[in-house]
């Protein structure tokens, strides 16, 4: 794992997006794996404009991201796939048919798990795939518990995951119980994955991510059998390791 150190949320935010920017211009044809939720919404923000500034194509680019609510038309202001328009796709040139999440309305669940993994495999795998972590270490939303050989799959959504999404729902009773997630060993065969952290609140799990053992009750631990890595975190999201270290220097 290489740690990248920034100051602040912004800065995660610049270098996480000028590396995206990066890889598109070295292979415009890039598969590139998206994730959803507060933590990369800057991301989004500075590849938009780096795109508006330096006109660099995403015509030939591929988009797949992590998961989707089950039971949320596409349409919904919480769905991802609406997210992803209002942070994203609407100000690219990418053509909406090369952008891809799973369907969480099909009449289907297995088939989708199915046919999405099978989309990944026949896109040639992802080239470089932008992951966040949850409070419990959930990556994509496989939380604790969770089968390091699992593959694209439906998952219920752990009672923390849930209280952490009901800020974006007026009625709590609407907060999405399950999702599709991409499995572990999905967002394992990535080529290049990149882990965004911000605030002191995600301290405490990233330092059992780097430190801790390799354990399926803390999921993003298996990123260290990865073999390219890069962890984008800020000052607070670090200070746990900071402190830990200075303890035992």
């Amino acid at each position: 794992m290489e740690i990248v150190e920034v100051s602040d949320y912004d800065a995660m935010s610049v270098e996480a997006a000028n590396l995206v920017m990066r890889h598109v211009v070295q292979n415009p044809s890039l598969v590139l794996g998206l994730a959803t939720g507060a933590t990369p919404i800057g991301t989004y923000k500075y590849i938009v404009d780096h795109y508006k500034k330096n006109r660099i194509s995403f015509k030939n680019v591929h988009t797949v991201n992590l998961d989707e609510y089950i039971g949320l038309e596409t349409t919904h202001q919480n769905s991802y796939a609406t997210y992803m328009k209002e942070n994203l796709f609407n100000h690219l040139d990418i053509p909406i048919e090369q952008t891809h999440i799973p369907n969480g309305k099909t009449s289907n669940l297995i088939e989708e798990c199915e046919r999405y993994e099978e989309l990944i495999q026949s896109l040639g795998g992802i080239d470089l795939q932008l992951l966040g972590i949850g409070l419990n270490g959930h990556i994509g939303f496989n939380e604790p518990g969770v089968s390091f050989d699992s593959k694209t799959n439906v998952i219920k959504l752990a009672q923390s995951t849930q209280s952490a999404n009901s800020q974006y729902f007026k009625d709590d009773t609407k907060v999405p119980t399950h999702a599709i997630t991409m499995g572990i060993s999905t967002i394992m065969t990535s080529k290049r994955i990149v882990l965004l952290v911000s605030g002191k609140e995600k301290a405490d799990i990233l330092y059992k991510i780097i430190y801790g053992e390799l354990n399926k009750n803390v999921p993003a631990s298996i990123l260290k059998k990865h073999p390219n890595v890069r962890i984008i975190a800020d000052l607070e999201a670090l200070s746990v390791l900071k402190e830990k270290r200075s303890v035992n220097s």
